[in-house]
């Protein structure tokens, strides 16, 4: 075949130059450039009368395809064979580095067999792939190293890929981990747990979390906490990836904590009983009234402590249930917080209430315990003779918020037990404070907020800043 560009067949040229993508047509024994597109010119840096001075392996710096083959042997394997051949090359230097795809095929064309290849630039997807590929390793690395399972659900709740953490939980290999549903993993009285758990992932988009039990290849079963969260590419949810955490060891520590606990308040509450018993039978005896004086603080401490212990109780039972935020209305947490005082409190005060009806909030269960404790605290605590707490709503003028106010004119919160909510407290003083750590736990639970300062009487002001719901 004649290599002079210009005795190239007009129809060579015309039908290189009908396609729409860079081309260029070759002589098939010498792979010598016979005729280019102007797409082709375009894309190679060269216009089309010096690209048919040059040869097919000319084009690129490098000797190889990246796969290793020498590019001249793999144009001359894709000449021999029928059909389309691709391949893939370096074409740049070290500091313009370009991939280029060839597609190869031979056709006959004027009676004449000629070579045409198609040329395509996939450097940008040669680089999404190797960032991709990089972010990968990080993710293998910081997967490996979780101290946890790390999984990857399809979008059908199947099991996609996990780290090793997984596979010695469940005591699973790959071959059986993969494509098992993720609630085969849990127990029959938990698996629904899981289930549903995935529902709210896939239908709400939303995380979620739950407690289950894991049944182990050896049939031990294991008390797990999962937490789920969707994956979703553009508008489209594709799966969930989730982490699971063995709680044996946490929830044996809870259990022994608990039953601690238990024991203790048990003979805390029995031993300051009897020293209040003693106490005021001591009392009764006694005829020097500094003494007697005394001894009535003894029982007063006595009594305090034993709320504490109460208080302590309460705070354990709120930790273990963790529950979740709900509907509340606001004025029937007020009257259950009142209702539940001992008599002797509501009716040794005077206790003003301001709350409208219709204010809805977003608050845990334990809202009306918080309220009480509050005004039990004012009354206790007030030194005057018959003591004043007002509580008051409204809803805040950005609409979303509803402030609940409980203020006395007692002789206010000690700094020292103000400094409990700061966590500037000294060991000897925060027991003082556990029942502000309960209400404010209680109001942070429910996505609020608590603030102390001075009434305008002189006693304390307590608010709560809580999410207001609408009617809906």
């Amino acid at each position: 075949m004649d290599r002079d560009g210009e005795s190239t067949p007009r129809v060579v040229q015309s039908f290189v130059e009908a396609v729409p993508t860079p081309a260029v047509a070759c002589d098939p024994e010498t792979h010598a450039i016979r005729a280019a597109n102007a797409a082709a010119a375009a894309l190679l840096g060269q216009d089309r009368r010096t690209l048919t001075l040059m040869g097919l392996t000319d084009l690129g710096e490098a000797d190889e395809t990246v796969d290793g083959e020498p590019v001249a042997a793999a144009v001359d394997e894709a000449i021999d064979r029928e059909g389309v051949t691709e391949l893939e090359w370096e074409t740049g230097g070290e500091w313009e580095r370009r991939r280029l795809s060839l597609s190869l095929h031979t056709t006959t064309i004027a009676d004449e067999r000629w070579l045409i290849v198609g040329l395509t630039d996939v450097t940008d997807r040669v680089t999404a792939e190797e960032e991709l590929r990089s972010q990968q390793h990080v993710v293998d690395a910081i997967a490996s190293t979780m101290p946890a399972a790390l999984f990857q659900c399809s979008a059908d709740g199947t099991l996609a890929r996990w780290n090793d953490q997984l596979a010695a939980d469940t005591e699973r290999d790959g071959e059986e981990l993969s494509g098992t549903d993720l609630t085969a993993l849990f127990d029959d009285e938990t698996r629904d747990t899981v289930a549903e758990a995935l529902r709210r992932v896939y239908r709400e988009r939303e995380p979620a979390e739950c407690e289950a039990t894991l049944f182990t290849r050896s049939g031990e079963r294991v008390p797990y906490q999962l937490a789920l969260g969707p994956v979703v590419d553009g508008d489209e949810l594709v799966g969930a990836i989730g982490v699971g955490e063995d709680r044996t060891e946490a929830s044996l520590r809870e259990e022994r904590l608990a039953v601690l606990a238990r024991v203790l308040r048990h003979n805390f509450r029995n031993d300051l009983n009897v020293v209040t018993g003693f106490t005021e039978r001591a009392i009764d005896t006694v005829d020097d009234p500094e003494l007697a004086s005394e001894l009535e603080r003894v029982v007063d401490t006595a009594e305090r402590l034993l709320r504490v212990g109460e208080t302590s109780r309460r705070v354990e039972r709120l930790l273990a249930d963790r529950p979740a935020p709900s509907r509340i209305d606001l004025d029937n947490a007020v009257d259950e917080a009142l209702v539940s005082l001992p008599s002797e409190l509501r009716e040794g005060a005077d206790i003003e209430v301001d709350v409208p009806e219709g204010i809805t909030v977003s608050a845990i269960g334990y809202l009306a315990e918080a309220i009480a404790e509050l005004v039990e605290n004012a009354i206790r605590h007030s030194d005057t003779e018959r003591s004043r707490v007002e509580i008051t709503a409204a809803e805040l003028p950005s609409e979303s918020w509803t402030s609940l106010v409980v203020a006395d004119d007692g002789p206010g919160i000690p700094p020292t037990e103000r400094s409990v909510l700061t966590g500037e407290e000294t060991p000897l003083e925060h027991a003082s404070g556990l029942g502000l750590w309960y209400v404010n736990w209680i109001v942070s639970a429910g996505g609020g907020s608590f603030d102390i300062s001075s009434a305008s009487a002189g006693g304390t002001r307590i608010e709560m800043e809580l999410r207001t719901l609408d009617d809906g």
